[in-house]
């Protein structure tokens, strides 16, 4: 079963991490998928690899002797990590940040697949997280008699917490009236055990809150059941899907709703890149081009953050307030202060997530293309 450790609270807490005095931190991402890295050599080699990079940029760095002698010890510190020093069952990468200086050592089991990367920068590098924080999710299986429900644990899998079961008698062919009069008493048995079931199901939202809902139910009985749903739950509900509701355990059920799930996510995507261009368009509530986006995210007026997968581009920023800028000279705190960066994303991608902005980067999508690959919707 796959781990996800990380959540909304550890990216906003890494994003919000400023280092003074010069301090660095590591950050490296180890690629745990088993298609690739599933044999000891193959993974034993990454490591040496990441190790021999880190070891690199440490002696690369332009920092003081102090300060090269705390990259070492955090050096050593994710050296021990990537050495079988924590489990990774149920892991396809890992995601480790040091910084000894700051009181930080972080180690982030993902559930998929993310390139390999060593970063020694002024923060922590975040751009591989993007998107990866969790949504709450739910998945209620329903039945004629049944009711089980599913929901996301912390470390990313996800566990049966609620079943239900109503005595609703078996369909037999007996003919006649008495045959139509059975039949009927069972549909109200049966509609008694859906009203009950979204009862249920409300219950479980009152107590553990969720943001999307799929429901495994057969054709026959979802239109009645959606029916039954509570407003706060409907609101929340993707869809239907086909599953054997007796049968199936955690991780089956979670597969079968996935679609449902990935879905959901592409069409956010699409309604934020339709809002953006018609609010381009009109040219309110919205920044194209590095230059609008920073100087919006220094306001902090950034409700989405959207960029093109690999966007690279040099800029400015104070450690002092938390400007952003392509150049040095509006800097509130003086041209002096603002430190370059030779990829400003990362500041722009920590910026967004401490003000509660949305992050997306964009795979194989030419809509930010005309704004040089990086725009973003705007509050006010």
């Amino acid at each position: 079963m796959q781990v996800n450790d990380l959540d909304h609270e550890r990216l906003r807490r890494l994003a919000e991490l400023r280092p003074r005095n010069g301090h660095k931190v590591l950050s490296v991402y180890m690629d745990l998928d088993p298609a690739t890295f599933g044999t000891q050599p193959a993974r034993a080699a990454q490591v040496s690899s990441l190790l021999d990079a880190a070891e690199r940029r440490i002696r690369a760095a332009a920092v003081d002797h102090a300060t090269r002698c705390e990259l070492k010890q955090d050096l050593g510190r994710v050296r021990d990590v990537l050495r079988d020093g924590v489990s990774t069952k149920g892991a396809h990468a890992l995601a480790v940040f040091a910084s000894q200086p700051s009181e930080l050592f972080e180690v982030l089991r993902l559930p998929d697949a993310v390139p390999q990367t060593v970063v020694l920068n002024d923060t922590p590098w975040l751009d591989p997280l993007v998107g990866r924080g969790r949504t709450r999710r739910c998945v209620a299986l329903v039945s004629r008699r049944h009711l089980r429900v599913f929901a996301d644990t912390p470390d990313g899998s996800m566990r049966e917490v609620a079943e239900l079961a109503d005595d609703v008698p078996g369909q037999h062919d007996t003919g006649g009236l008495s045959q139509a009069n059975y039949e009927r008493s069972i549909e109200e048995e049966v509609r008694k055990h859906l009203e009950h079931a979204a009862a249920a199901l409300f219950e479980q939202f009152r107590r553990r809150p969720f943001d999307q809902l799929a429901v495994g139910a057969s054709a026959e009985l979802w239109p009645e059941f959606e029916r039954m749903l509570h407003d706060y739950v409907r609101k929340r509900t993707l869809g239907r899907f086909d599953v054997d509701v007796e049968r199936v355990n955690a991780e089956q059920a979670l597969a079968a709703a996935r679609p449902l799930f990935d879905a959901a996510v592409a069409e956010q995507l699409d309604g934020r890149l339709r809002r953006l261009q018609q609010a381009l368009a009109q040219g309110e509530r919205a920044a194209g081009g590095l230059a609008a986006v920073l100087e919006a995210l220094s306001e902090r007026r950034v409700e989405t953050l959207l960029y093109e997968a690999g966007f690279d581009s040099p800029g400015y920023v104070c450690p002092q307030s938390g400007w952003l800028g392509v150049g040095p000279g509006a800097c509130p705190s003086g041209e002096g202060n603002a430190q370059p960066r030779e990829n400003v994303l990362d500041d722009a991608i920590a910026a967004a997530i401490v003000q509660r902005a949305d992050v997306f980067a964009l795979v194989d999508r030419p809509e930010l293309g005309p704004h040089g690959g990086i725009a973003a919707l705007l509050r006010f």
